[in-house]
């Protein structure tokens, strides 16, 4: 689809192709793809300029139900041909315009995403950023949840899950996954490489390019597709595709598939190990002699990164759920430090190659629960304030942190223990997210609000199952 660079082009398109149906997307507020669809008839070069209205104030975080008319302005160079749909669909990706003013709307997650590349080319730090994510994800084959004023509960199951040994499965043939021992077993262990298969088959044809796919550490079927990096926007697109295919894909074999980042109890949880890297004129300007290959400008984007992680966790790390993962002592990466091979720190800078092209963080924070759009917006905001301002990183983070001494390990930085830590952060250290009016006043005030409001009070007062087995007999 990377030949469709225009209005014109995608209805030339429409009608060689003999596509049936438009199907219009954009990203709500905390992150997850949102739809509507027309036929062909209704597709013309104008409505990419003119937009398609719709009501904003039934999207999450979004307007109020007095000012809810809203536009999806379609962006030619995101279509793909849907692999799943019955009647042949062309998908479309979209910004969202104020249909009285015509202006970008504050609260699109694309936009701000358009506006961080915008406010980097405009400092001269860089003219291009760089994402490389690495998502990883569980397929099940059930799940189960439900919670009411008197009852909760949740119940998973798979086929490959450790817990199933002992199951009558007429015939049980044995090849359960033990827990950690998930990572590049061959099949029969790893049951899912046709699903994986087809999944990156069908990426690949969504005009993502991908790396590599595999089976990850935990048992119950988690895996990693990595796809190639990429800009800024151009990454968080493909995110949102790379999702909605893992999961169409999954149902199609009658699985299903989630980001949630800790859904399994005794084994790894689920990260997005993200790479980037800043550059300019087709140089990469992390590349240097300095620590681990690293430019001066790369350590100061490290300084920034670390500085500000605290407040990018509410954005890279944004659920309740997160900080199942982000716990210390589980070699989760906690430590807000750097480091070229100590997979605890935050940052760790990969020394796979010694190419001045490969050079690039690791930002180890973040999980697939994000909106890539505002968590690589928020990124890059740092690591620009980093170098201008040439925040020094510190000393790198090369000795095992679990083998410190205690006063040693209590210097190291922690990232947040729980969203609300991490929300409180993003109240204190927000300043450089405002730069360039990328992230408004509004933005901020909203998502910690929407955060406090719908997730960290929702669970904060509901009881939990393991309560019981501690306290009911107090």
């Amino acid at each position: 689809m990377s030949s469709l660079k225009s209005a014109k082009d995608v209805v030339a398109f429409i009608e060689r192709e003999k596509v049936e149906i438009v199907d219009f997307r954009f990203v709500d507020f905390p992150g997850t793809w949102q739809h509507f669809s027309t036929t062909v008839a209704e597709v013309t070069e104008e409505i990419f300029t003119e937009g398609l209205g719709f009501d904003g104030s039934s999207i999450r975080g979004w307007q109020a139900i007095n000012e809810s008319d809203m536009l999806v302005k379609p962006v030619p160079e995101t279509a793909f041909l849907d692999p799943f749909t019955q009647h042949k669909t062309l998908v479309i990706s979209c910004n969202i315009a104020d249909p009285i003013t015509g202006e970008d709307y504050s609260r699109d997650p694309r936009n701000i995403a358009r506006k961080a590349e915008a406010y980097l080319k405009s400092k001269g730090v860089a003219d291009t950023v760089y994402f490389g994510p690495e998502a990883e994800f569980f397929i099940f084959d059930d799940i189960r949840y439900g919670q009411n004023q008197h009852s909760g509960y949740y119940y998973i199951d798979s086929v490959e899950g450790n817990w199933n040994t002992g199951r009558d499965e007429e015939p049980n043939l044995g090849y359960k996954i033990r827990n950690k021992e998930g990572y590049f077993p061959v099949p029969p262990a790893d049951s899912l490489q046709d699903i994986r298969s087809e999944m990156i088959l069908h990426m690949e044809a969504a005009g993502l390019r991908v790396e590599k796919q595999h089976h990850e550490v935990a048992t119950a079927g988690q895996a990693e597709i990595d796809i190639r990096f990429a800009p800024l926007i151009e990454t968080a697109d493909a995110m949102l595709k790379y999702k909605y295919i893992v999961k169409m894909t999954a149902k199609k074999y009658g699985k299903t598939a989630t980001f949630m980042p800790k859904p399994i109890f005794g084994d790894n949880g689920t990260g997005m190990h993200t790479h980037t890297s800043l550059w300019k004129g087709g140089k990469n300007l992390f590349a240097g002699d300095r620590y681990a290959g690293l430019s001066e400008v790369g350590l100061y984007a490290a300084g920034g990164l670390l500085k500000h992680a605290p407040a990018l966790c509410a954005f890279t790390n944004p659920t309740m759920n997160s900080y199942k993962r982000l716990v210390p002592g589980f070699e989760a990466p906690v430590n807000l430090a750097y480091s070229s091979r100590n997979r605890s720190a935050a940052i760790r800078i990969p020394m796979y190659s010694e190419s001045e092209k490969s050079k690039r963080l690791e930002f180890r924070c973040p999980d697939p629960s994000c909106n890539p759009y505002i968590a690589f917006a928020a990124m890059t905001m740092a690591m620009v304030d980093g170098v201008a301002n040439k925040i020094n990183p510190g000393d790198p983070l090369d000795k095992d942190i679990y083998d410190l001494p205690p006063e040693e390990a209590a210097r190291v930085p922690q990232a947040p223990g729980s969203l609300r830590e991490a929300l409180q952060s993003l109240k204190k250290d927000h300043e450089f997210l405002l730069k360039g009016d990328v992230f408004t006043p509004d933005v901020i005030e909203t998502w910690i609000e929407y955060k406090m409001k719908n997730e960290v009070q929702a669970i904060e007062l509901r009881p939990h199952p393991w309560e019981f087995a501690l306290y009911f007999d107090i």
